[in-house]
């Protein structure tokens, strides 16, 4: 008792209940998600040495390099789970739940159709497709690789419709409880994986099989569990799916549509452009630098998760003042995390070694240079980013997004072919290609947010 009444815990409760509504779910939020991401981080660390363990770095990097490939059909879902998080909220902040259920059960009915159609497309494509020759790797994988190929597009369609309940929790700011699923299943797989190592040979097909199952079976059940109690009003019905309603989402979505398709190709590619021309061991090498810094570029994402939603909210209803107070948080947050990073940089062959242990992977310090680089501008542009996306401001991004696909390709092809950069060229010419976020994202914000100009800045 006396440990509940004493200054340090009186101070953090002060600080949790102290602020507007909005604040204080934010707050919440982002306690609990830094609590979760915390473990999954831990996770994550744990799972790559002894996956590397169970399979060689060459291995490893075809599944990796197989899983960029499939996530290419993000496509297909053409903005519409993005769009449903905005309209989600602004139903909510109008206090329409009918509306919200609408959009939840309509968005539920057309990526089901869609997804479905994509995945009789690909499992009859992928009779011709020559795996071996795709990924670099020898004809005696092909067998192996095509089967895998099968498993993760499986795992990827049915995974992207039963997500949308993740997408629900976005919109109602609880961002702690989709990081909460995601984490459900790593432990699930990785507990998979070690019974795997000390029972089986190095097998391919077992390692995607422990990767995407165990993560769709934690879906399927949060999708049972969160529509038939917390989220019973928004549940998914025959009767309210309205497709006349779709054009509201596509809308909005087709523009988030766009936007993805600029991410997916600066972060999808790289594994395969790796793949092509240096082979896929470095692709492992590029995704554990990409991994290890990425650990910034996550807790900063959990402090901004509730941003996007709560900025929809504040926008519609006007609280201007709220949306500046986050981004001067949001760039103090900034200032701690890069000061971490450089030290993070400055150990990072030692960290290498101890994580991986002696000779498993060959990373020079150049790539771990520019993974720091380039993970620092990702979280300077994020903030106005989420806050662009939230209230809509979307056309700004939507140009940028329509000419950096082109940029970073070209941009990549000449460091490699031309100038015979290595592996850390996919991260310089992501640098390049991002100029929305810490160029354009900034000029956007202090012209919406602090002139309140419209026109091209809010579209």
């Amino acid at each position: 008792m006396k440990f509940l009444n004493s200054e340090p815990v009186q101070f953090f409760t002060k600080f949790i209940t102290k602020g507007h509504e909005r604040s204080i779910r934010a707050k919440k939020n982002i306690i609990s998600s830094l609590v979760i991401k915390g473990v999954s981080i831990a996770i994550s660390f744990i799972s790559l040495p002894i996956t590397l363990s169970y399979v060689d770095s060459s291995t490893y990097g075809v599944w990796l390099t197989i899983s960029s490939i499939v996530g290419w059909f993000v496509f297909f879902d053409i903005g519409l789970t993005q769009g449903l998080r905005n309209r989600m909220a602004e139903a909510r902040a109008k206090n329409d739940d009918n509306l919200a259920q609408i959009y939840v059960s309509t968005t539920y009915a057309i990526l089901s159709i869609i997804f479905f159609c994509v995945w009789v497309v690909f499992i009859v494509v992928n009779n011709f497709l020559d795996w071996s020759k795709i990924l670099n790797v020898s004809e005696s994988m092909r067998p192996d690789v095509t089967t895998l190929a099968i498993i993760v597009f499986t795992y990827f369609c049915l995974s992207f419709v039963f997500r949308i309940i993740t997408t629900v929790l976005l919109a109602n700011q609880q961002p702690a409880g989709s990081s909460l699923i995601d984490l459900v299943g790593q432990i699930i797989s990785l507990l998979i994986i070690i019974v795997l190592v000390k029972t089986t040979e190095g097998s391919l097909i077992k390692l995607g099989i422990a990767l995407c199952v165990s993560p769709l079976v934690v879906l399927v059940g949060a999708n049972f569990f969160l529509f038939n109690r917390p989220y019973r009003k928004y549940r998914p019905m025959i009767s309210k799916v309205k497709f006349s309603y779709a054009r509201d989402l596509f809308q909005i979505g087709l523009v988030f549509f766009i936007i993805q398709v600029a991410g997916i190709v600066q972060f999808q590619t790289a594994n395969i452009i790796i793949a092509r021309n240096f082979g896929t061991a470095d692709v492992t090498a590029y995704n554990i630098v990409y991994k290890y810094f990425g650990m910034l570029l996550m807790v900063f994402n959990i402090f901004l998760s509730p941003f996007w939603s709560a900025s929809t909210e504040a926008f519609h209803k006007k609280d201007i003042q709220w949306i500046r107070n986050g981004i001067r948080r949001y760039n103090q947050l900034n200032i701690l995390m890069t000061m971490a990073s450089i030290l993070m940089l400055i150990l990072s062959e030692t960290f290498y070694r101890f994580w991986l242990g002696e000779g498993k992977v060959s990373i020079g310090f150049t790539l771990s240079l520019w993974g720091f680089i380039y993970f620092n501008l990702s979280m300077f542009g994020g903030k106005y980013c989420s806050l662009l996306n939230g209230i809509s401001a979307l056309r700004i991004q939507f140009i940028a997004s329509i000419i950096s696909p082109i940029i970073y390709l070209v941009t990549a092809n000449l460091l490699i072919k031309s100038f015979h950069i290595g592996v850390h060229s996919l991260f310089i010419a992501s640098i390049i290609a991002n100029f929305n976020g810490y160029f354009l994202g900034p000029i956007q914000y202090h012209m919406v947010i602090n002139k309140n100009k419209r026109g091209i800045w809010i579209k």
